[in-house]
């Protein structure tokens, strides 16, 4: 299975609790948190961070769809479940787009680390 992981930016880079992709790769590899559906081996293809306001990602996961395929986008925890909540965006409407545009499954959330 390969995936395509997307985080947030802010979490990642501001210090929010999240040691940037760490706990996504880690949920990866161990095939636990909302990996652990998969009954083949994950291989993480690419991970990109959500910048405010937004408005690159969708063609930034464009870019990476170009040069290596994917079977599932995984918004990571710190995007799917944020608090505070994105200002920007709302994750359902954002993941209904990605959906629509890439036809891959858009999983909300990567690990269940605290």
């Amino acid at each position: 299975m390969k995936v395509l992981i997307v985080a947030c930016g802010n979490y990642a880079s501001q210090g929010y609790g999240c040691p940037g992709e760490w706990k996504c790769l880690t949920a990866a590899a161990k095939k636990e948190g909302e990996f652990a559906q998969y009954e083949d081996n994950v291989q993480v293809i690419g991970f990109l961070e959500c910048e405010c306001n937004g408005r690159q990602l969708i063609a930034n996961i464009g870019c990476v769809k170009k040069n290596s395929d994917f079977d599932a986008i995984h918004f990571s925890t710190c995007m799917a479940k944020p608090w505070p909540n994105c200002p920007y965006m709302d994750i359902d409407e954002l993941a209904g787009k990605v959906e629509e545009k890439f036809g891959v499954k858009v999983i909300k959330g990567t690990h269940n680390y605290g």
